[in-house]
């Protein structure tokens, strides 16, 4: 168990989660949970991926579907960017269409496109046919896990899913989406089916959460990745609650939880209410601003603009630096640890070379 277990009471007891590791002493968990760490911690969202030789190799030829459902691989997959860039951190190599595709819904992830929807969602009945989703469905996804927890010794491992609003966009839409178009249609005109859509979404996120935390991982991230697509009365009304009911169903796990989008600067303080210790900040906001928005008794990750990796050495170490001294006031002024992270995913023309230097600089501030 972790330190979060003094703070964090709920009514699942410890014994329901057998396979939890004791990492107290894991800088990342001691900055998720508002413990002093040995040295600031750092991981990369999409750390495991295409800026890897290793990760090309070893994916060649195997769907990304495919991949997410072979244990011996998601294990390898995930391990790669701990072996390479002493990261503190693993994140589970997975999608966040994984479930959806476990519980039967037919969908792919098409190269150069992103996930389709063979039907997409948009009815009272197309809501009440989805399926549910049960825990042997994603059983590969748990055996990875307990592989991951034997090989990780003291490094964390981050589970992970997508928010009920961020997948309600792909079904809607029938896959990704520039304007959202059909899904703020669907949100405005029929409440009720948005709100039971999102509810079904909502039971399958905690699901595949649960089946992860009970697999072990030590902690998790919810990424609702499109939400900066709404203002915040929209996401007031339609998202928030139901990401309230996600963080509040995992809470009993006690293990540190992390909240992230993309463009949600104008956000942040409602999803600061979601339940979750720590929040992702994109790279459009300093950290320290962030921290006024979201409000005391957070605390922050990010936010490197990931297309600054591409600038040269100079400009990457001044950004760095500037990020941990926005980080260090934000803490200052109430924000409670600080994970250094990039503001969204690792670009896949990273030089691997250039992200083993950044964890060298943010562990030496």
């Amino acid at each position: 168990m972790t330190g979060l277990e003094d703070t964090n009471v709920g009514s699942t007891t410890p014994a329901e989660y057998p396979s939890r590791r004791r990492l107290d002493t894991a800088p990342l968990l001691a900055a998720a949970r508002g413990t002093e760490p040995t040295h600031r911690p750092v991981w990369f969202m999409r750390q495991a991926g295409r800026s890897l030789p290793e990760y090309r190799e070893i994916r060649a030829g195997i769907g990304m579907l495919e991949s997410c459902f072979r244990p011996e691989l998601v294990c390898e997959i995930t391990l790669q960017p701990v072996r390479r860039h002493k990261v503190d951190a693993a994140i589970l190599f997975s999608d966040i269409v994984v479930p959806l595709k476990a519980a039967g819904i037919d969908l792919d992830i098409v190269a150069g496109t992103g996930p389709v929807v063979a039907n997409p969602v948009r009815s009272a009945a197309d809501v009440a046919a989805l399926p549910t989703l049960e825990a042997e469905e994603v059983g590969a996804v748990a055996r990875a896990v307990g592989l991951l927890t034997r090989e990780l010794g003291d490094t964390p491992l981050i589970g992970f899913a997508g928010a009920p609003f961020t997948l309600a966009s792909y079904l809607v839409e029938g896959g990704p989406s520039r304007n959202h178009e059909r899904t703020k249609a669907l949100m405005h005109s029929d409440p009720a089916t948005w709100h039971a859509l999102l509810g079904r979404l909502a039971d399958i996120t905690i699901a595949f959460l649960q089946a992860q935390l009970h697999a072990g991982v030590d902690a998790i991230q919810l990424f609702d990745s499109w939400a900066g697509a709404l203002s915040l009365a929209d996401y007031r009304e339609y998202v928030l609650p139901h990401s309230q009911r996600v963080f509040a169903e995992i809470e009993a796990a006690r293990v540190p939880r992390i909240h992230f989008g993309v463009g949600t600067g104008e956000l942040l303080g409602a999803m600061g209410e979601a339940g979750a210790d720590v929040v992702g900040v994109d790279w459009r906001i300093p950290l320290d601003v962030a921290a006024g928005r979201i409000g005391p008794g957070k605390g922050l990750q990010g936010n490197l603009d990931p297309a600054i990796l591409f600038a040269g050495w100079d400009v990457i170490e001044r950004e760095v630096r500037r990020i941990a001294a926005e980080a260090d006031r934000a803490r200052a002024a109430g924000a409670t640890g600080h994970i250094f992270n990039l503001g969204h995913g690792v670009l896949p023309d990273t030089d691997p070379t250039v992200l083993t230097r950044v964890v060298e600089l943010v562990h030496s501030l």
